[in-house]
């Protein structure tokens, strides 16, 4: 695995595990409102599906950091294997989102490009 695919699968298991800290710790934030376009008045509603997304994102995030941290301790085709499943998971979750509202298409333009990015790099 090339230095540049792990860097970008360094960014991508950082990016997504920092969207799952937001998603279930600041979900009520007026500051997130535009990013999940969640109202006051259904914070209630969704806070159990906002915390598990949340904690979900985590664990695909941590998966991809340990992927890169596999390949660096020797175990490259497990390293491999587990960046190359969570950039795919990470690009259709993405586009499950998206294909739910198209409001949401900043929330995922990164959430696409970053691991198809680690897809390519790791292609080449």
């Amino acid at each position: 695995m090339s230095v540049v695919a792990q860097i970008l699968a360094i960014v991508e298991g950082l990016g997504v595990a920092f969207l799952g800290i937001l998603s279930a710790f600041f979900f009520r934030s007026p500051r997130m409102r535009g990013v999940f376009l969640i109202e006051p008045e259904n914070q209630e509603i969704v806070r159990p599906w906002a915390i598990s997304y949340g904690f979900s994102n985590l664990a695909w995030g941590t998966g991809a950091l340990a992927g890169v941290v596999a390949v660096n301790l020797g175990f490259p085709e497990v390293g491999r294997t587990l960046v190359i499943f969570v950039s795919i998971a990470t690009i259709i979750r993405a586009l499950a989102i998206l294909f739910g509202d198209l409001r949401y298409w900043r929330l995922v333009a990164p959430m696409v490009l970053v691991p198809a990015l680690v897809l390519v790099a790791m292609a080449v």
